[in-house]
């Protein structure tokens, strides 16, 4: 993926070579038995980042329709060959106000100094890890990658490094030190180019990208971080159907011992609630011995209890 010139735009919420339409019908030549989503995505596309909190909706109302792959796309190699013209991104410090603006603008917290004093030189080695935790614990792979970008983009850690994503990955309760080791083997170099050939065939130029297909060999692909009804109407498109039926909103409870960490902006999506009354939604529905509370960059954020 690195080979094309790399834009990351604001409006657009696109990391990579953006498309010309925002949602398109495309035509895979794939035979696929029932609709299968794949989004493709990388661990330092801070537009990703942003989109969490819709597609953590998306799939929870809407996920019984679709079999979902998640798919690393290789949005930085190296330096070498990178560029961001239309953002004045030449080197690793140009990405900083970037991320900040992108942090502003979706209410995602990313702090992004790091490009400053310790830049991330490849989101290869992350990348490479989330496969080999796919290939040996698939049901843990996306909680690996949620806490990857929980720690670059908010908590402003180096994921490139050795040591923090050893740290992620043993708080899993997986073996870091063997999942580490086989990422920089030839075995997670060749999972990792399985990915970037999937994409490719898919037609994937930018991040996120999430792309639907149907019993037909036809489907949606939607390019940038988009907003919910962009997604449900794809899926309409994608299934033929006017009408499709979401599933129950997970309780708030559940949904917190299951991703640990929640940004008052992922609750404000998943139960359409305004940023003044998250507090109250929260203490409402939780007990005060099973959250804590906490702030980082202006934004409101909840830990489940230990």
């Amino acid at each position: 993926m690195s080979k094309y010139p790399m834009a990351c735009d604001l409006e657009t919420g696109i990391c990579g070579v953006p498309d010309n339409d925002e949602m398109e019908m495309i035509d895979l030549t794939n035979s696929n038995k029932k609709i299968e989503l794949y989004y493709v995505t990388d661990p330092i596309c801070s537009h990703c980042w942003a989109l969490e909190p819709v597609l953590r909706r998306f799939v929870s109302q809407y996920g019984h329709y679709f079999n979902f792959h998640t798919v690393m796309g290789g949005l930085l190699e190296k330096w070498e060959d990178f560029g961001d013209a239309a953002n004045g991104i030449s080197k690793p410090s140009d990405v900083a106000e970037h991320w900040k603006e992108v942090g502003v603008h979706s209410r995602m917290p990313i702090d992004g100094s790091l490009w400053l004093d310790n830049p991330i030189q490849s989101s290869f080695p992350p990348s490479r890890v989330y496969k080999v935790i796919q290939k040996r614990r698939k049901s843990l792979a996306n909680a690996f990658l949620r806490r990857a970008r929980e720690s670059v983009f908010a908590f402003n850690q180096n994921i490139g490094d050795q040591g923090v994503l050893l740290d992620i990955v043993n708080k899993l309760g997986l073996d870091g030190a063997s999942i580490l080791e086989e990422a920089q083997q030839e075995t997670g170099r060749k999972l990792l180019k399985e990915d970037f050939r999937l994409a490719a065939s898919l037609g994937v130029r930018g991040f996120p990208t999430i792309i639907m297909v149907n019993q037909e060999n036809k489907g949606v692909k939607i390019v940038g971080a988009r907003q919910l009804q962009y997604y449900i109407d794809g899926l309409k498109q994608a299934l033929h159907l006017e009408n499709i039926q979401p599933r129950v909103l997970p309780n708030i409870f559940g949904l917190l011992r299951e991703e640990k960490l929640l940004f008052s902006k992922e609750m404000e999506v998943m139960y359409d609630i305004h940023q003044s009354e998250v507090s109250s939604f929260v203490k409402e529905n939780l007990s005060s011995e099973s959250y804590h509370k906490k702030e980082i960059l202006g934004e409101s954020y909840f830990l489940q209890a230990e």
